[in-house]
């Protein structure tokens, strides 16, 4: 029996071309709901950048790609820091020739160093209400070292390999575009985030089912007792899972939802 449910946000949840939360998603939410199943976030976006995008009562949120889990939207479940160490090298990294783009994600704040033509990209494919802050490279520096949960880093896969091993030693990459990588500390991922949640609810692991679309999302697509990939879904993705469902925009979540008996 399904008692809880995971789902991503952007391909998932929201539709990249209209930036929404489909209907038909929305009234299946409500019958699970209705129906006692617990429901919750995992995603690669901060709390801030969640609330507003999904306004409907989850029962808790598995943020930043499993680095900071809340039961509710107050309740810290867990929290980890990329290190120290890591923190320093990438000041160091980008005041040089190197220097790329990048967001601190820390636990109340969001900033952005510099804006290039793969942020005003990645900006104009997810849409956030609370873009985060740009500042100078003092201000960045300084944001750096007060704690950094994740990264949003804006470098290729081809420059990937070199700067995890010189400069994130202490961290892995989540891809789910090529424009950019989230960066957590080692460790980190949205299943083991999963695994903090159900044991604040005490919900078994094979009592769970998540929906998701994107790199980062194979952790726990293949750690849930059922994982579903929406059908926008890159190959890599679908041969994780358990079933494919149709895309975001063709009612891939209720459509899945009726086939497993958990809505009518």
């Amino acid at each position: 029996m399904i008692k809880a449910l995971f789902f991503d946000i952007d391909g998932t949840l929201v539709s990249f071309r209209d930036h929404a939360v489909p209907v038909s998603t929305r009234r299946a939410l409500e019958q699970l709901r209705q129906r006692g199943v617990k429901l919750f976030i995992a995603s690669g976006r901060h709390p801030s950048d969640i609330f507003p995008v999904c306004d409907f009562p989850f029962d808790g949120y598995v943020a930043l790609n499993g680095g900071y889990c809340l039961a509710g939207r107050d309740e810290v479940v867990f929290r980890r820091a990329i290190p120290e160490e890591d923190v320093e090298r990438l000041i160091r990294w980008q005041q040089g020739p190197d220097a790329f783009a990048c967001v601190l994600a820390g636990e109340r704040e969001m900033c952005l160093n510099f804006v290039d033509e793969r942020v005003e990209r990645i900006r104009e494919l997810v849409r956030t209400s609370q873009p985060a802050r740009l500042v100078s490279a003092e201000e960045w520096s300084e944001a750096a070292r007060r704690g950094v949960l994740q990264l949003i880093a804006f470098f290729s896969p081809e420059e990937e390999p070199r700067l995890m091993r010189e400069v994130l030693p202490g961290c892995r990459p989540m891809r789910w575009n090529p424009l950019f990588a989230d960066v957590v500390p080692a460790g980190v991922d949205k299943a083991e985030g999963i695994d903090r949640l159900l044991a604040r609810f005490g919900i078994g692991l094979d009592e769970t089912m998540a929906f998701g679309d994107g790199g980062n999302d194979i952790p726990m697509l293949r750690h849930v007792g059922t994982g579903v990939a929406m059908g926008n879904a890159d190959g890599a993705v679908k041969a994780e899972a358990d079933y494919v469902t149709t895309s975001v925009d063709e009612e891939g979540i209720a459509r899945a939802l009726r086939h497993f008996g958990l809505i009518d």
